[in-house]
């Protein structure tokens, strides 16, 4: 069987994308069944796409128009269509060729495997280069920002001087483990 997969992020998508020219192009190379999907590419479980998967069998074929309609980044592509070719399966993302067990096919995996692992590189590189650049930043904080406040704590351990850390976690939604850390904290400061 050849099957086609269209997928389309939002309704009006751009020139080249929209679900009636991927069809056309999709059935011009051999797809007898084509199937549809308006969902973005961001996630992998896509629930036509996640279909279509299960559906595929030894010799079958799968064509995309652009590795893009098939998956977000080269690495959950490269993985999948290694995947697929491991069973038999052929997968042609008609504007980069053909995927198989054949040696152009297993060439065009590793290229693309190639294309993966520059594409987590560029993204470990860029990462290092913004925290380069926000540590040399006034009041740059690594991790993730505080939850509360310090005015907030404050109040919250003063609370507790009148009050239960029961009745205090619900007047001001701040956690009894946060309190009890908090005022371990103040405690071992002084």
């Amino acid at each position: 069987m050849i099957y086609g997969y269209a997928r389309v992020s939002t309704n009006g998508q751009v020139k080249g994308n929209s679900f009636e020219e991927q069809e056309e192009l999709l059935k011009s190379n051999g797809a007898t069944i084509v199937l549809k999907e308006s969902f973005t590419g961001t996630k992998l479980d896509r629930p036509i796409f996640d279909d279509l998967i299960h559906k595929l069998k030894p010799n079958d074929t799968l064509i995309v128009t652009k590795l893009d309609r098939f998956a977000r980044n080269s690495p959950d592509a490269c993985n999948l269509i290694r995947s697929l070719v491991d069973h038999s399966i052929t997968v042609n993302i008609l504007n980069m060729g053909v995927a198989n067990n054949t040696a152009m096919g297993k060439l065009m995996i590793t290229i693309l495997s190639g294309f993966a692992e520059f594409e987590r590189d560029m993204i470990v590189e860029r990462t290092q280069a913004g925290k380069a650049i926000a540590r040399t930043k006034s009041g740059f904080k690594e991790g993730r920002p505080k939850e509360y406040t310090v005015e907030q704590i404050n109040h919250a351990l003063e609370l507790l001087n009148t009050h239960s850390y029961s009745e205090v976690e619900r007047m001001t939604k701040i956690s009894k483990s946060t309190l009890t850390r908090e005022k371990r904290k103040q405690k071992a400061a002084r």
